[in-house]
């Protein structure tokens, strides 16, 4: 069976769905992702992918260029002649759904969030939602990693009945394991996982770092990601002030995570917050905005801490809240956190759901199939 995938970039594919697409492989699949190259793209063939070089512009709204991406995918199905095509992200959601449903393919739609695009309202919202009711049409089933998600796209009546629920993309407990809590130590660390751009919350936390840092001089805040928009200023000039140590992109988030004491997001919307889950995994405590997407990694007082999105005096509280926190209170909250994991975001749930899926869509396809050559 041929198995395609379309996504935007190889980091989100194989740091969150490589057991997928091993999983796929090892059923005797050939797997092809389609996406534009990067340097994931030789650890995805590594495991046995067959690369689809894919331009593919994430931010941009230019029409022709859409249109282009839509041409592309369907020459890439007329070519490839999957069984099924996986897709993952807005624009191959969007323009990988409209191919297939034109190349007549069936198709399983992941969607890992709103997006910006659709979460501010105007007329992107508008015309985004429009291209989704065309590229979900005709979805054999499509994920959401949330239900405040779920509803969305129903309420706005974009899917209908062939939805299903699943926990994320899950945490690998094995690669994400758990990690004996730091030292009693007066500096606290803190650590930020994520793109450097304003709907992360990166603007709330600076602010909220550097009135922290007045009362408690020895906390320290850790940032990792890569800037997608223009912070690099701002960041340098925190870095010399001893407010924030910015590290960069990282490959090996883990060996960040493990060195401190809880992690904070404050993002404005998520899917399912993949670094929630990869730090409550490795027993560690999480301070995160209370929006879809991240409330439902952590459990308030137990395992984390929430505070309100786009609200610097409420993001401090929840700072200092847990830095006065008890050390043993502290450790126990990873512990939990963890216990948390392996009881409900067990990637190997996520990988279930996506096998029977993907088994169900074939065999429903080569029924029709068979339908149609007795008619």
């Amino acid at each position: 069976m041929k198995i395609l995938v379309f996504a935007n970039f190889g980091m989100g594919l194989y740091n969150f769905r490589k057991e997928l697409l091993e999983a796929l492989i090892n059923q005797n699949n050939e797997v092809y992702v389609s996406l534009p190259n990067d340097e994931y793209v030789p650890k995805l063939e590594k495991i046995g992918c067959k690369f689809v070089d894919t331009h593919l512009d994430r931010r941009g709204t230019n029409p022709l260029k859409d249109i282009k991406l839509l041409i592309n995918y369907m020459g890439i199905i007329k070519r490839i002649k999957p069984n099924v095509v996986l897709t993952y992200t807005i624009k191959p959601n969007v323009y990988g759904g409209i191919a297939c449903a034109i190349t007549k393919t069936p198709y399983i739609t992941n969607i890992t969030g709103l997006g910006t695009s659709i979460e501010n309202k105007g007329l992107i919202q508008k015309v985004t939602l429009k291209l989704y009711r065309l590229g979900l049409k005709k979805a054999s089933c499509v994920f959401f990693q949330n239900k405040t998600n779920q509803r969305f796209f129903i309420d706005n009546k974009i899917v209908k009945s062939n939805t299903r629920l699943i926990p994320g993309s899950g945490v690998n407990l094995e690669l994400q394991k758990f990690e004996k809590y730091p030292m009693i130590d007066d500096n606290i660390k803190f650590l930020f996982i994520g793109r450097i751009m304003k709907a992360k919350g990166i603007e709330e936390l600076m602010e909220a770092a550097e009135l922290v840092k007045v009362q408690y001089p020895n906390v320290q805040f850790h940032l990792i990601g890569g800037s997608e928009e223009n912070y690099y200023k701002k960041l340098d000039e925190l870095e010399r002030l001893d407010i924030i140590k910015y590290h960069g992109q990282q490959n090996d988030v883990h060996s960040y995570i493990k060195q401190t004491h809880a992690t904070i997001l404050p993002s404005y919307h998520e899917g399912l917050a993949n670094v929630l889950l990869e730090s409550a995994s490795s027993g560690r405590p999480v301070l995160a905005s209370r929006v879809t997407g991240c409330i439902e990694a952590f459990d308030e007082g137990l395992t984390g801490f929430g505070f309100e999105a786009k609200n610097v005096e409420s993001l401090v509280e929840a700072i200092i809240k847990f830095i006065n926190l008890p050390y043993d209170q502290k450790r126990v909250m990873g512990i939990y956190g963890r216990r948390k994991m392996e009881n409900e975001f067990d990637r190997n749930i996520v990988i279930s759901a996506y096998l029977k899926e993907i088994k169900k869509t074939v065999e429903k396809e080569k029924h029709n199939e068979s339908i149609r050559e007795v008619s």
